[in-house]
C-alpha cells in the first residue's frame, strides 16, 4: 500500500495528517512574523545617524562592512526565509529538527548580536521580540509529538480495555 493510499487518497486527511497540517502552518506563519521583524529592524537601524555615517565609511560598529560581510548578513537572514517554507513542505522528523536548529541558531544569532556595538532602543525592542519568537518556534517544534504515536496509544488502550471486558 502506497503512502499516498494510507492516507485516505489524494485528497483525504487523517486527523494525525490534519494537526501535523496545522502546527506547520503554525510555524512557518511564526517565521514569517520573525522575518518581517529582522526586516524592519534593519530598516529602521539603516535610518540612524551612526549606521548612515558607518555604511559611508565602509564600517559598522568596528566591523568592516565587506563583501564577505554582506554575505554573512545574508545568510543570516535566509534561514528565516527559508524556514517559512520548509515548515510547510518537510516531514515530521525533518520539520521538527529543522525548526529546533534554526530557532536555536537564530536566539543565539541575536543574543551574540548584543556584543558588538552598542544597541539603540529600538534595536534591543526588535531582538527581544525576536528572541521570544524563536523561543516560541523551539517550544512549539519540542513539543510537537509523532501523530502516530498517540493515535497508536489509543488504539493499543482501546484494545485492552475491550480484552478486560471480555475476559470478566
Amino acid at each position: 500500500m502506497s503512502k499516498l493510499q494510507k492516507r485516505g487518497g489524494a485528497g483525504g486527511l487523517t486527523a494525525a495528517d490534519d494537526g501535523d497540517r496545522v502546527r506547520m502552518s503554525m510555524l512557518s506563519t511564526l517565521w514569517v512574523f520573525l522575518s518581517v521583524n529582522y526586516l524592519f529592524c534593519d530598516i529602521l537601524s539603516g535610518m540612524e545617524q551612526a549606521s548612515v555615517a558607518g555604511y559611508l565609511a565602509g564600517s559598522l560598529n568596528g566591523i568592516e562592512v565587506t563583501q564577505s560581510f554582506l554575505l554573512a548578513a545574508g545568510i543570516s537572514l535566509e534561514i528565516p526565509f527559508l524556514m517559512i517554507v520548509l515548515s510547510r513542505v518537510l516531514g515530521f522528523r525533518a520539520n521538527k529538527a529543522a525548526n529546533i536548529a534554526a530557532a536555536s541558531l537564530m536566539i543565539v544569532y541575536q543574543a551574540g548580536s548584543f556584543f558588538v556595538g552598542s544597541s539603540s532602543l529600538h534595536y534591543i525592542f526588535f531582538s527581544a521580540v525576536e528572541i521570544a519568537g524563536n523561543l516560541a518556534i523551539l517550544l512549539y517544534a519540542i513539543s510537537w509529538k509523532r501523530p502516530g504515536n498517540a493515535s497508536a496509544q489509543s488504539d493499543q488502550q482501546s484494545q485492552t480495555t475491550e480484552t478486560q471486558r471480555h475476559r470478566g
